[in-house]
């Protein structure tokens, strides 16, 4: 998978930029604040539908402008594609795949990226919504009926607390058996999802992880499902939704005193240790690091393995926060194999080894 060019109008600080990119190594410098993200965040806009930074759409529009767009152009499976979207204040953003309106759900699992910024380090040290916002990201982007689950999951469980307040207020329990039964369905199919991948996610991660420590570590990534500690969990679906239920009506009283959902995927957690030991609470910074960026580059490989080529991989601003022996061991992965777009404020950051296309950025203007 990779991106031939990029067109954006009214985006950001950029009233206008086409730009054609390497099949490999793209690498952008600048200074902070004169627009190398603005890019990546259009790249990643075109994989998930919305951007990794901006609570509005609106705030992807240059100032003053009444409307902004973006069109890429890419190539998988060795066929061309067309992502592109419109961007008007006051109004919905259009999304078009090949020249057809789709909605975001339809978008998902189109055209594939990774991100890995200095924020991602907060991964491990982290709250449990930053863990499982990356791991719904990756399973999301590799299978996107996931994606519509969750979605699905989500419109129940806001109805379900809805009327838990409404309960608390004039009580009529009885009012949660339906949607009791349609969130247990719902939670077992997404947490079942979360539970394969993060089996997989797990061998690859310490695959990676004992690569950049010469073996002398392993890496453990584990789901853990919010109540059922030290519990192995059913790997049916009817076994699963049937430990929900079960679940969801012995909370049921605590779920209205509170008036929200106590147990089901949205409680859930990831956990990363070290031989054995938690990387969050136990784990040097440095360790901390290596394990961010094995998983970075599991995330990688699963991807690949369900979709069947590499994502795109979108690097911002991380090669200043790794040392040299993990940014060489992260170039020697993508070399040839992976079309990467990198950001940095120095190009001393990066190892002599890597070769690449460079693009200097200086107030939303870009020259090669």
């Amino acid at each position: 998978m990779r991106i031939q060019t990029l067109t954006l109008r009214d985006f950001r600080n950029y009233s206008h930029l086409e730009i054609a990119f390497s099949p490999s190594i793209n690498i952008m410098i600048g200074e902070n604040a004169q627009g190398k993200t603005n890019i990546l965040e259009a790249v990643y806009l075109g994989a998930m539908g919305q951007s990794h930074r901006a609570g509005d759409d609106e705030d992807m529009i240059l100032w003053q402008a009444a409307a902004g767009s973006v069109d890429m152009l890419f190539v998988r499976q060795d066929l061309e594609h067309r992502v592109q979207f419109r961007l008007t204040r006051g109004q919905r953003k259009q999304i078009f795949v090949n020249q057809a309106p789709v909605k975001v759900k339809d978008l998902i699992g189109s055209f594939n990226a990774v991100l890995f910024s200095p924020e991602d380090l907060w991964l491990v040290k982290g709250s449990p919504s930053v863990r499982r916002s990356f791991l719904d990201a990756e399973i999301s982007q590799a299978s996107p009926v996931y994606y519509r689950h969750l979605l699905q999951y989500q419109r129940i469980l806001l109805q379900r607390n809805n009327l838990l307040k409404s309960i608390r207020e004039n009580g009529r329990p009885d009012q949660l058996e339906t949607w009791d039964e349609q969130l247990a369905k719902a939670a077992a199919a997404v947490t079942l999802k979360r539970l394969a991948a993060v089996k997989r996610l797990n061998m690859l991660a310490n695959l990676m992880h004992r690569r950049i420590t010469a073996a002398k570590e392993n890496l453990s990534v584990a789901y853990l499902v919010h109540g059922a500690e030290n519990q192995e969990m059913p790997e049916s679906t009817e076994a699963l939704t049937q430990w929900y239920r079960e679940k969801l009506k012995v909370m049921r009283p605590a779920d209205i005193a509170r008036g929200s959902t106590g147990a089901g995927p949205h409680r859930d957690d990831l956990a990363f240790s070290v031989n054995g030991k938690d990387l969050r609470l136990f784990g040097s910074q440095g360790q901390q690091r290596t394990g961010i960026l094995a998983v970075k580059l599991a995330e990688l490989e699963f991807i690949k393995s369900e979709a069947g080529e590499y994502p795109v991989l979108l690097l911002d601003d991380v090669m200043s926060e790794l040392d040299l022996s993990r940014r060489e061991h992260l170039v020697s992965f993508i070399k040839d194999r992976i079309q990467t777009f990198i950001t940095a404020t120095d190009a001393t950051h990066f190892p002599k080894t890597i070769e690449g296309k460079y693009f200097y950025i200086s107030q939303g203007t870009v020259r090669e």
